[in-house]
Formats: C-alpha cells, sequence, structure tokens
C-alpha cells in the first residue's frame, strides 16, 4: 500500500530546512578515472504540508558559497565558465508533484540554475521524524538526482589529447536534509 507523506509522520506545517544538519552536495567525474566532489555552505528551503496532506516544497542554494577545499577550483566554479554567480547568484528548486514509493518517494520539480530550469526527480529516502532535543520535531531525507550541466548552460569543454574530458556532463546531486517543525 502506497503511504501518504502524512501517513510517514510528516504532520501539516511548515518542515523548514536546518541548515547546520544537512548537507547540499555535488560530484562530477574528474579525468574520466575519479570524481572531484563539493559541497554549497549556504542554503534554505521548506516542506509545506497542508492539512489535507498534500504537499509543496521550495529551496534556494547560493552558488557563491560553493566549495570544493580547493580554493583556486572554487574559485573558478564561481565564474562565468561555470556558475556565473555573479550574474545568477541562487539555484532554485521547486517541487511539482510527490509521488511515495512504500516509506520513500519521488519529488519532481522544476530545478534552475544559471538562468536554466529544467525538470527534475529527486529520489528521496525518508529516514524518520523524532520529537528533537526541546524545539519541535525533526524528519531527516537523503535525496539524489543527476543531471547534465551542459542542460544548464556549463558547456565548458577541456577535451583530453586521447579523448574523454576533463570534466564530465553528468552531475550528481545529493541531499542530506533534516527539517524542522515551525512552531
Amino acid at each position: 500500500m502506497t503511504k501518504s507523506l502524512a501517513d510517514l509522520g510528516l504532520t501539516a506545517g511548515t518542515w523548514a530546512i536546518d541548515p547546520v544538519h544537512s548537507t547540499v552536495a555535488f560530484a562530477v567525474r574528474h579525468l574520466m578515472v575519479s570524481k572531484v566532489r563539493g559541497r554549497f555552505t549556504d542554503f534554505s528551503g521548506a516542506l509545506e504540508i497542508a492539512e489535507d496532506g498534500t504537499a509543496t516544497a521550495h529551496a534556494e542554494i547560493r552558488v557563491d558559497s560553493v566549495t570544493t577545499d580547493n580554493p583556486q577550483r572554487d574559485a573558478h566554479l564561481r565564474t562565468a565558465d561555470f556558475f556565473s554567480a555573479e550574474q545568477f547568484p541562487l539555484a532554485t528548486f521547486t517541487a511539482t508533484g510527490f509521488r511515495p514509493q512504500g516509506d520513500d518517494f519521488e519529488v519532481d520539480g522544476e530545478f534552475s540554475l544559471r538562468g536554466v530550469t529544467k525538470p527534475v526527480t529527486l529520489k528521496v529516502e525518508f529516514l524518520g521524524v523524532n520529537p528533537g532535543m526541546g524545539n519541535g520535531p525533526v524528519a531527516g531525507f537523503e535525496a539524489q538526482t543527476v543531471v547534465s550541466r551542459r542542460d544548464f548552460g556549463l558547456d565548458i569543454d577541456m577535451p583530453l589529447p586521447d579523448g574523454g574530458a576533463v570534466i564530465g556532463d553528468k552531475i550528481t546531486l545529493t541531499l542530506e536534509i533534516e527539517a524542522g517543525l515551525q512552531a
């Protein structure tokens, strides 16, 4: 039997992302043999659950908060070659639909980066609800999707002499989210 979000213990209200206990990360192939991993340190968002159990969600990521633990690479990622952070400071996600899959679910939505909006589907593992530590209940989620960087205008090509490229096209986005029910 398919469950609704309310059946999972996500009561009606606003569940806001706790950025201190959450991570927004990415991974992309480098030199065709390894992966470069990075994360964003400035993001926000919320899951709104109505009394009837329907849900909406929205999130924003400040792309200039990117870190790969390499300052030179991070500075390059902020330029027009990649995120064009000065012109397009935010990446956004707005949910358009939720599909429960047992105790987990898929979230369809519109992801915008560099002024380009494309549909994406997040595969979300629901980690449960906990009473929290005196500030109300918290819920945990892990979500993942794969996008093509070229679809969002990140089309810098740095081909390798023997084939392949310095940077792969597919970017895996991984979200580890703790959200608290707002009073």
